[in-house]
């Protein structure tokens, strides 16, 4: 008798992550999202010629939480990347990645990804989770079913991060 197998388990835990980073995003609104906690956080920043996206030099306690909008943006850099890298021609940089320009948008941007993502990981065999031939972002040398383990845990952490940055913005304004 054969039990669930991992790419069950992993199809079932990404979708208990996107059901609470859409509990966390829903009617989630621009001033929000922009909100910062201190001066001192990562954000999207509008500029005359687009958006700059912070990137830390650290990831030292001090900077304080990063904005919700730069949370998001950071899920479709690393959504995007892991895409690339997997099962693209992994040629992605993160100042080829820009911030969709509001929340409505980033959240349809995610909703593409996590529908990729899906179709990707459903076109896998059961044998293909173990091999290392789609497994090249940000792990190398590892079975795809790493990659697969570190994206659920990233989109846990970061829907975490966005509805922490939801109580604080209640409690704060």
């Amino acid at each position: 008798m054969s039990g669930i197998g991992i790419k069950e388990n992993i199809l079932f835990q990404l979708n208990m992550c996107w059901q609470l980073y859409s509990y966390h995003v829903e009617n989630l609104d621009e001033t929000e999202a922009y909100w910062a906690f201190g001066p001192t956080v990562l954000q999207v920043r509008r500029q005359d010629d687009g958006w700059c996206i912070d990137w830390p030099e650290t990831e030292s306690y001090e900077i304080g939480p990063p904005s919700i909008a730069w949370t998001m943006w950071h899920m479709i850099y690393w959504w995007t990347t892991a895409l690339d890298y997997n099962f693209g021609d992994g040629t992605l940089d993160k100042k080829d990645i820009p911030w969709p320009g509001d929340v409505e948008k980033a959240k349809q941007v995610l909703a593409l990804l996590h529908d990729e993502w899906v179709s990707k990981l459903d076109e896998l065999s059961e044998e293909d989770y173990h091999l290392k031939q789609y497994a090249k972002w940000p792990f190398e040398d590892r079975e795809f079913v790493d990659i697969a383990l570190w994206l659920n845990g990233e989109l846990m952490k970061n829907a975490a991060e966005i509805g922490c940055g939801r109580f604080l913005y209640a409690a704060c304004s």
